[in-house]
């Protein structure tokens, strides 16, 4: 049972990217960390805590995909760091029957992985691969488990390249508006 519900919940991995006092009223905000165990976790922690009807992930990505900039509403995510090539194909987990993608409404693909990107990695054009994160297919697996609605939109901090550590410091809290803006046409 729920302690709280709530209509919207936003998962986030870090308070630098989104700030808690930039929020509507109403709408819920948990930080999950870095990295797929972290945002697994948070993920079913606030899942059991709000009971939410819809889950919005927000985040920073470092872009694949040279034609893109600003704010890009998501609509597929793979993982990035799933290789147990022979057994299974890279991007899939052998010996399970759970999707190896998960579908929303936009139109980017995002690749999720326990990696910072930072060089070319010929696998990620070859899959479409749009921007790179570290979050979303835990995010976007748990919801589905659930059987919750979940919609990403992710902020291009970095071109995955050498240089990323230090664009992405420089940036990571340049899409707090964006989104902030975007959020209020949903929630209207």
């Amino acid at each position: 049972m729920a302690d709280m519900k709530t209509s919207y919940l936003i998962i986030t991995a870090l308070d630098s990217e989104l700030k808690r006092d930039a929020l509507p009223a109403g709408v819920e905000i948990v930080y999950s960390g870095i990295g797929k165990i972290n945002a697994t976790i948070s993920c079913i922690q606030a899942i059991h805590h709000y009971a939410p009807e819809r889950i919005i992930n927000f985040g920073t990505v470092g872009k694949v995909n040279p034609e893109l900039h600003g704010l890009l509403d998501i609509g597929r995510v793979i993982q990035r760091d799933m290789n147990t090539e022979p057994l299974a194909p890279r991007g899939q987990t052998p010996f399970c029957n759970k999707p190896s993608e998960y579908l929303s409404s936009g139109q980017f693909l995002c690749g999720t992985g326990d990696s910072f990107v930072t060089a070319k990695d010929p696998w990620l054009h070859s899959q479409g691969i749009d921007v790179v994160d570290m979050e979303l297919f835990a995010i976007a697996a748990v919801a589905h488990q659930h059987q919750i609605p979940w919609q990403s939109f992710k902020y291009i901090t970095d071109d995955a390249n050498e240089n990323s550590g230090n664009d992405w410091q420089e940036k990571v809290n340049h899409g707090q508006e964006l989104f902030i803006d975007r959020l209020k046409q949903i929630l209207s």
